[in-house]
């Protein structure tokens, strides 16, 4: 967390003094209740209660040219002292004139376009303490620049400094067997200060758009590797990694797909794609009901070290369309080489209020093969309540 507070220092040092009239501040505070159907796999309790508290500070110059955005982000966990943290989101100072966009400080930048999963998404480490599905990310120091052009879009950027990936402990939930308070250990001799670089260039023609993408650096997906003290440890290696992300709308359908190279330890080739129909107007013209299906390849096979490498999703989406947008996502995984290998995930939301909100999640683990990955959060069942206050 260190270089994302001196990152967001740095930041604010660039911020004319004058500017104080321009600022907006505003936030969200959630109450989050987990509750696991057994005792985990290492003997933690089955309830987890926290509280989360994320406010943002913005100002734009009298010209409109100029931004900055501070997030910081704070949580409070009952059960995991690792899942009780602190992170920056965001302290990122923008500058935008004629067709290009110069960023600096601490930011947040998404890549991918399919469901299940996002494997051209590398520029952020994943908060893995905040949910098992990857999608909560930690901030990034970062110094990147954009260009506009009549259809495309080019981004490059500069990454001076690595996150490390947060686990919980083996009092937590979710948490990685034999995972033990240790150190990480890279392939660079320069550790986390390996200067990573990435650039994206993305284009719109007719009803496609499409995503060209490259990363060097180091990898964002540690190995676990066993050290001296029989502990289980992170081990980040170096990488290069080309991506393609393609999504195109026809009627009723959405065709996306992801697709990378990856040269590292274990070079591989990994696609994800698949379709989402969606039926306009059921339930007497108002709601909207949508079929997902995907399919997730990764070439190492068996020996993949991640889930989803010969596996089938499929979900459907309830839009209901209400003035509380309200919406239900329920989905599987299946893994066609061992069909006793599943996941299943339910997503919900909605509104109470402009100022109050709920979403309600969870999820299903079952495997009973001990190289799956999926195994180690057999006894990971759990439903999520969350009810969030935004100021």
């Amino acid at each position: 967390m260190k270089s994302a507070v001196l990152g967001a220092a740095m930041a604010l040092t660039a911020l004319p003094l004058t500017a104080y009239e321009y600022f907006d501040v505003e936030g969200e505070l959630s109450f989050q209740q987990r509750q696991f159907a057994e005792t985990g796999a290492q003997g933690q309790d089955k309830s987890q209660t926290s509280i989360a508290i994320e406010p943002e500070i913005y100002w734009e110059s009298d010209e409109g040219n100029t931004s900055f955005v501070f997030s910081p982000f704070f949580r409070w966990d009952s059960l995991d002292d690792d899942r009780t943290h602190g992170d920056v989101r965001e302290a990122l100072l923008m500058h935008y004139q004629d067709n290009y966009e110069l960023r600096f400080g601490v930011g947040i930048v998404f890549w991918g376009v399919t469901e299940s999963q996002h494997l051209v998404d590398v520029i952020n480490q994943t908060d893995a303490v905040e949910a098992v599905d990857g999608e909560v990310k930690l901030g990034q120091p970062m110094i990147s620049m954009g260009w506009e052009f009549d259809e495309s879009l080019l981004d490059v950027y500069l990454l001076p400094y690595f996150r490390e990936r947060t686990f919980s402990t083996s009092d937590g939930r979710l948490a990685v067997p034999g995972m033990g308070d240790v150190d990480a250990h890279y392939e660079s001799s320069h550790e986390e200060f390996y200067p990573d670089i990435a650039a994206r260039y993305a284009v719109t023609y007719d009803e496609w758009d499409v995503g060209l993408s490259g990363f060097h650096g180091t990898n964002r997906d540690p190995y676990f590797v066993n050290n001296l003290s029989n502990n289980i440890a992170p081990y980040y290696a170096l990488m290069t990694q080309v991506g393609l992300d393609v999504q195109a709308i026809y009627g009723d359908w959405l065709w996306k797909a992801e697709a990378i190279r990856r040269f590292s330890l274990d070079s591989n080739t990994a696609f994800t794609g698949g379709f989402e129909y969606t039926y306009v107007g059921v339930n007497d013209g108002i709601t909207d009901l949508g079929f997902l299906v995907e399919y997730l390849y990764d070439s190492r096979g068996e020996d993949a070290p991640v889930a989803g490498q010969n596996d089938v999703f499929a979900g459907l989406r309830w839009v209901l369309n209400d003035l509380d947008g309200t919406e239900f996502l329920i989905g599987g995984t299946v893994d066609l080489d061992d069909t006793d290998s599943r996941t299943v995930r339910l997503e919900s939301s909605g509104r109470f209020s402009n100022d109050w909100s709920w979403t309600v999640t969870g999820r299903i683990f079952d495997s009973n093969d001990t190289s799956d990955p999926v195994y180690a959060l057999r006894k990971d069942d759990f439903l999520e309540a969350e009810i969030s206050w935004y100021f």
